[in-house]
């Protein structure tokens, strides 16, 4: 899970992007404010801020560098370019694995004990 947070004047913006499922969803201060599933390079979330003005944040997957860049632009100005490398994506991925195979394993130890 690719997590970006930024304080835009009054607001917390935060695009939670999963590696593995494809959901990406959007807070503005703790509430939800879009959410859809992409599997492509790149999706785009549009927002109204609590000052009337339209945001902009575009999520892309850079082919030469690997890295999931999240750019936010306010009143289509760029603001922002928020990156995380390799490193985190596949740590991110790792994880997910992990605990799947957690839970799949549980419960096979639990169908035989039961």
């Amino acid at each position: 899970m690719a997590i970006f947070k930024y304080a835009l004047n009054q607001d917390n913006i935060e695009l939670q992007a999963s590696n593995w499922s494809g959901l990406e969803e959007m807070f503005i201060n703790g509430k939800r404010v879009s959410r859809k599933l992409n599997f492509g390079q790149q999706s785009q979330h549009n927002l109204t801020l609590k000052d009337g003005k339209a945001a902009t944040l575009l999520l892309l997957l850079d082919p030469s560098t690997e890295q999931l860049v999240c750019h936010i632009y306010k009143q289509n100005n760029l603001v922002a370019s928020l990156k995380q490398g390799k490193k985190e994506l596949y740590r991110s991925r790792q994880l997910t694995q992990q605990a799947i195979l957690s839970i799949g394993l549980m419960l096979v130890f639990f169908l035989t004990f039961n």
